[in-house]
Protein backbone atom coordinates (compact mmCIF):
# COMPACT_ATOMS: atom_id res chain seq x y z
CA UNK A 1 0.00 0.00 0.00
CA UNK A 2 1.21 3.43 -1.04
CA UNK A 3 1.26 6.80 0.49
CA UNK A 4 -1.10 8.54 -2.66
CA UNK A 5 -2.50 10.74 -0.50
CA UNK A 6 0.38 12.33 1.10
CA UNK A 7 2.31 14.85 -0.21
CA UNK A 8 5.92 15.92 0.10
CA UNK A 9 7.31 18.31 2.34
CA UNK A 10 8.98 21.40 0.44
CA UNK A 11 10.75 23.56 2.67
CA UNK A 12 9.91 27.53 1.67
CA UNK A 13 12.47 30.64 1.98
CA UNK A 14 11.46 34.04 1.61
CA UNK A 15 13.87 36.03 -0.90
CA UNK A 16 15.51 39.29 1.24
CA UNK A 17 15.09 41.11 -1.64
CA UNK A 18 11.32 40.73 -2.99
CA UNK A 19 10.02 39.20 0.05
CA UNK A 20 8.09 36.56 -2.08
CA UNK A 21 8.23 33.20 -0.23
CA UNK A 22 9.37 29.92 -2.46
CA UNK A 23 10.62 27.14 -2.51
CA UNK A 24 14.30 26.55 -1.19
CA UNK A 25 15.44 25.01 -4.52
CA UNK A 26 14.64 28.28 -6.25
CA UNK A 27 16.68 30.78 -4.18
CA UNK A 28 20.28 31.08 -3.95
CA UNK A 29 21.41 30.69 -0.12
CA UNK A 30 24.25 33.49 1.00
CA UNK A 31 26.03 32.69 4.20
CA UNK A 32 28.24 34.71 6.57
CA UNK A 33 31.17 32.59 7.54
CA UNK A 34 33.30 32.59 11.05
CA UNK A 35 35.29 36.17 9.76
CA UNK A 36 32.47 38.15 8.73
CA UNK A 37 32.54 37.86 4.68
CA UNK A 38 29.45 36.46 2.89
CA UNK A 39 29.93 33.72 0.19
CA UNK A 40 27.00 31.89 -1.82
CA UNK A 41 26.39 28.45 -0.54
CA UNK A 42 25.52 26.75 -3.81
CA UNK A 43 24.80 23.52 -1.37
CA UNK A 44 23.08 25.04 1.45
CA UNK A 45 25.11 23.36 4.16
CA UNK A 46 27.40 25.56 5.26
CA UNK A 47 27.35 26.72 8.43
CA UNK A 48 26.84 30.17 9.72
CA UNK A 49 24.15 32.89 9.18
CA UNK A 50 22.37 32.39 6.13
CA UNK A 51 19.86 34.91 3.49
CA UNK A 52 18.08 33.72 0.07
CA UNK A 53 18.25 35.97 -2.69
CA UNK A 54 16.13 34.74 -6.21
CA UNK A 55 17.68 34.03 -9.31
CA UNK A 56 17.08 37.24 -10.68
CA UNK A 57 19.45 40.18 -10.88
CA UNK A 58 17.02 43.05 -9.99
CA UNK A 59 16.93 41.00 -6.67
CA UNK A 60 20.65 40.64 -5.98
CA UNK A 61 21.13 44.05 -7.01
CA UNK A 62 18.79 45.19 -4.55
CA UNK A 63 20.15 43.10 -2.04
CA UNK A 64 23.61 43.15 -1.99
CA UNK A 65 23.83 47.17 -3.49
CA UNK A 66 21.14 47.82 -0.65
CA UNK A 67 21.48 47.27 2.93
CA UNK A 68 19.21 43.91 3.08
CA UNK A 69 21.94 41.44 2.82
CA UNK A 70 23.99 43.42 6.06
CA UNK A 71 20.97 43.35 7.74
CA UNK A 72 19.78 40.20 7.30
CA UNK A 73 23.14 38.82 7.67
CA UNK A 74 24.13 41.02 10.64
CA UNK A 75 27.00 42.36 9.41
CA UNK A 76 28.40 45.12 7.17
CA UNK A 77 29.63 43.70 3.55
CA UNK A 78 33.02 44.83 2.29
CA UNK A 79 33.18 46.67 -0.99
CA UNK A 80 35.29 44.08 -2.46
CA UNK A 81 32.81 41.10 -1.37
CA UNK A 82 30.13 43.38 -3.05
CA UNK A 83 31.91 43.40 -6.43
CA UNK A 84 32.76 39.54 -5.67
CA UNK A 85 28.70 38.61 -5.12
CA UNK A 86 27.98 41.37 -8.13
CA UNK A 87 30.17 39.58 -10.56
CA UNK A 88 28.98 35.89 -8.72
CA UNK A 89 25.37 36.76 -9.75
CA UNK A 90 26.26 38.24 -13.29
CA UNK A 91 27.79 35.24 -14.30
CA UNK A 92 25.55 32.71 -12.74
CA UNK A 93 22.36 34.53 -13.59
CA UNK A 94 23.25 34.99 -17.01
CA UNK A 95 23.99 31.01 -17.42
CA UNK A 96 20.75 30.41 -15.89
CA UNK A 97 19.38 32.90 -18.71
CA UNK A 98 20.93 31.73 -21.81
CA UNK A 99 20.83 28.00 -20.77
CA UNK A 100 17.93 26.81 -19.77
CA UNK A 101 15.18 29.35 -17.62
CA UNK A 102 15.14 28.13 -14.11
Amino acid sequence: MGRKGISQYIPQRTCVACRQVRPKRELIRMVRIANGSIEVDTDGKKPGRGAYLCKNLECWEAGIKGNRLDYTLRTTITKENREQLMKYSKDVLKESKDGKNS
